[in-house]
């Protein structure tokens, strides 16, 4: 065994994922994990993730590299119950949303010195370690955020370790870095909730509402379903930006409810066209803070053994499928069938196989 050690604060989606690829790449190292929920560190000590687990916040201060991976308030109640055991080769970092909070903390208590913040861009509307994969960070942007007065070498030392995990390391401010995350994570987060309590204040007794919303509307909310105490604590350690970023959004939306009522044609068009513009733009090779979903919808026959025939392509080529659906209701995607795959690679090799195969293929 290796005599490097990491250790862990908290291992769900984020924690769990970043462990999981750690012991795929560096087998010989040492993993330690603490964690409120018992059977979550048993499991990964079951799976080998972890060497060991721990109740003593001593064993933790004593490894190489610390990971903070709870909520940030809980996360700032570490940091004092870590100081006491720190010394000049630990590097300390967490995977947070928000830096501000925690940066200040680090600063008031004096622990700068270790201190290389790090967020990996990557999410998912599932959270849990039961949600972790060991590539959940590969190939994704992981921001790197040093405080100031920081020993020297730790943020080269760390950023190269992101980088052999196979993630992007890109440093930025932490007041950066908040702004940010700010417009591509935490509003569009509100957002997505807000259109599902509108969706469920509006439904019918019969629910007809949730029935039918099983296409697109299902699609563009799926970050709703994330987890509730982590976006108190985001939105609660991020107020200003998040605020600054819905009052722009209320403002758009005036705006087009103004192009609605006014009955103008080319306002409305042009609030659509720039928004297809922008977001054709986005480069889809990268993973995001919103994880990217790899899915195929196929066009199939309404006949007995059409989706069994298709599934049959599929593990005849050894490629695995996360999950399999029949969509019924395609205003905002085509093809009956829709196939879900573990990454892009798989995603890419179906749709050859089937289109061979003579199916048509819609690529989201």
């Amino acid at each position: 065994m290796n005599d490097f050690s990491i250790g862990f604060i908290g291992l769900g989606l984020i924690g769990g994922s970043i462990a999981k690829s750690i012991h795929r790449i560096f087998p010989d190292y040492r993993i330690v994990g603490f964690d409120n929920n018992l059977s979550t560190l048993k499991e990964a000590v079951s799976d080998g993730t972890l060497t060991e687990y721990t109740d003593d916040i001593h064993t933790i201060a004593e490894c190489n590299y610390i990971f903070l991976c709870a909520p940030v308030h809980y996360n700032i109640e570490y940091l004092r119950q870590l100081k006491p055991f720190l010394t000049d080769s630990t590097i300390l970092t967490d995977v947070g949303s928000v830096k501000l909070d925690i940066y200040e903390a680090v600063q008031e208590l004096g622990l700068a010195r270790y201190f290389v913040g790090g967020h990996p861009m990557v999410g998912s509307e599932r959270s849990g370690y039961e949600a972790a994969t060991d590539r959940l960070i590969e190939n994704a942007y992981y921001f790197i955020t040093p405080a100031d007065g920081v020993l020297p070498g730790k943020t080269e030392e760390f950023s190269t370790f992101i980088g052999d995990l196979g993630a992007i390391p890109i440093t930025y401010s932490p007041v950066e870095h908040d702004r940010i995350t700010s417009y591509i994570s935490h509003v569009p987060h509100v957002i997505a909730a807000s259109l599902v309590n509108l969706v469920a204040a509006a439904d019918s007794p019969d629910n007809i509402f949730k029935s039918l919303a099983a296409g697109g509307f299902k699609d563009i909310t799926r970050i709703a379903s994330s987890n509730p105490v982590v976006w108190e604590h985001i939105l609660l350690a991020n107020p200003d930006n998040i605020v600054h970023g819905l009052q722009e959004y209320v403002e758009l939306i005036d705006k087009m409810i103004y192009h609605i009522k006014q009955r103008d044609a080319a306002g409305i068009n042009a609030f659509f066209a720039s928004a297809r513009d922008y977001r054709d733009s986005i480069p889809n090779n990268s993973s995001g803070v919103i994880r990217m979903h790899h899915e195929l919808f196929v066009d199939i026959p309404d006949e007995a053994g059409a989706l069994a025939k298709v599934a049959a392509f599929i593990a005849e080529a050894k490629i695995s499928l996360k999950n399999i659906g029949v969509s019924h209701n395609r205003e905002d995607e085509e093809g009956v069938l829709r196939l879900s795959f573990y990454d892009a690679d798989s995603r890419r090799n179906a749709q050859d196989v089937l289109k061979a195969a003579g199916y048509k293929i819609y690529n989201r």
